[in-house]
């Protein structure tokens, strides 16, 4: 029984030491949705406007993209429009981080 207990014991002490990693609904670990955050506000509202209600780039907002295909929208992310000033972001993204731009902009609830 004693062993059992310092088994215990041992266990108990690592899971209070490993911190525990928060995911949001789309699987992204919450400090990096924080930084998806803050790119969307700062990178994308650049061109789409600080409120993203347009500017050089087209409104990004709930309106806007009432209706929109988030993978779509994922795709316009990763890949760019040719022969506009929107860049592809996929060196910088992957897929699921993309995807999970564009659910947080079809949300319509950007922190600003």
């Amino acid at each position: 029984m004693p062993e059992t207990r310092a088994i215990l014991a041992v266990l108990l002490l690592f899971c209070a030491a490993t911190p525990v990693m928060a995911e949001t609904a789309g699987g992204i670990p919450a400090p990096r949705a924080a930084e998806l955050e803050h790119m969307v506000i700062q990178d994308c509202g650049s061109c789409h406007g600080l409120t993203m209600k347009g500017g050089l780039g087209s409104p990004l907002t709930q309106e806007a993209l009432d209706g929109a295909d988030p993978d779509a929208l994922a795709s316009i992310i990763l890949d760019g429009v040719p022969g506009t000033a929107m860049p592809p972001w996929r060196p910088l993204l992957s897929e699921t981080e993309a995807l999970w731009i564009a659910e947080y902009l079809l949300q319509g609830d950007l922190n600003q």
